[in-house]
């Protein structure tokens, strides 16, 4: 796929330079550029709204007692984002970055929602900073303040970014495609701030036995899109590389269930083989984690 330079961030004003170590534009693996550009599975009808992740359904009213609606979708791919967000203390006046932000829906809705002062979003995929960009164009043009949004094209593992430019750093549902997450933990400490916070909300395997049969359940294991990480390992990651005070929280109660409930009441998703990450859940291959940790105070 033929890479394309780094978009200007909103206002006109020029992306960040590459990371200080020279770092080449991102490379993907071909069903990631493959799906995250001409496919744009943002459009799929199971991601309502543009957002794309799962959701978390624990806070819609009464979900278990009701048909569930596209606007229930909606809301569940939002509060999945409030509550990676809602684990950072008094953002006010802090700068965040959302790794693997899509289209920037959630980035917009850190800046709505919470009290940031700003919100970088960084995505490897050119096809997705364009439409971010486009998505986002009223914010981008009519921010409350210089800098507040702005989005930069670049690898988890290989940030294009300056060292402590964040007090944030959070991502939803994007860690399962990395495939250097000790890249992304150690960029992650770089860009973060002494004491800064790290958030992620993704799927991950269980147990050693899932690496060898979630690809025979679930095509993204097998075609190349997903790699099927243990949350142990990623946890033992995470800490190799610095970060501090990390707690991981199984959240899968308030997701597989009532994702796999919505496609089941619709006919153009009832027999869709997403709906097998139940089965994986239930057969305890995988779950939804929250991760949380904190960079060094020094």
């Amino acid at each position: 796929m033929t890479q394309q330079p780094p978009p200007a961030g909103g206002n006109g004003r020029p992306a960040h330079p590459d990371h200080p170590d020279g770092a080449a534009r991102p490379e993907l693996p071909d069903r990631v550029a493959a799906t995250y550009g001409p496919e744009d599975l943002s459009t799929v009808p199971a991601f309502t709204g543009g957002f794309i992740n799962f959701g978390y359904w624990a806070w819609l009213p009464e979900p278990a007692d009701r048909p569930l609606t596209e606007e229930d979708r909606l809301r569940s791919e939002q509060d999945l984002y409030r509550l990676v967000l809602d684990t950072v203390d008094r953002p006010r006046g802090h700068t965040a970055l959302e790794v693997g932000c899509g289209r920037g829906l959630g980035c917009a809705l850190a800046l709505r929602e919470f009290d940031f002062a700003s919100v970088i979003g960084l995505d490897a995929h050119p096809d997705q900073i364009a439409r971010a960009l486009e998505a986002n164009a009223a914010l981008l043009a009519h921010g409350a303040g210089p800098r507040r949004l702005e989005f930069v094209l670049g690898p988890a593992q290989r940030m294009p970014l300056p060292d402590a430019c964040a007090d944030v750093v959070y991502s939803v549902e994007a860690a399962q495609h990395f495939r250097d997450m000790a890249g992304f933990a150690r960029e992650t400490v770089r860009v973060l701030r002494p004491g800064g916070h790290f958030a992620l909300a993704t799927f991950l395997a269980r147990v050693p036995d899932a690496v060898q049969v979630l690809p025979e359940l679930l095509p993204p294991y097998a075609d190349g899109l997903d790699v099927t990480h243990l949350v142990d390992d990623v946890a033992a990651t995470f800490d190799a590389a610095g970060l501090r005070d990390i707690a991981v929280t199984p959240i899968g109660d308030g997701v597989w269930e009532s994702y796999d409930r919505y496609m089941a009441q619709r006919a153009e998703l009832r027999d869709k083989w997403p709906r097998q990450y139940l089965t994986a859940y239930q057969t305890g291959l995988l779950d939804y984690y929250l991760i949380t940790a904190s960079a060094p105070a020094g």
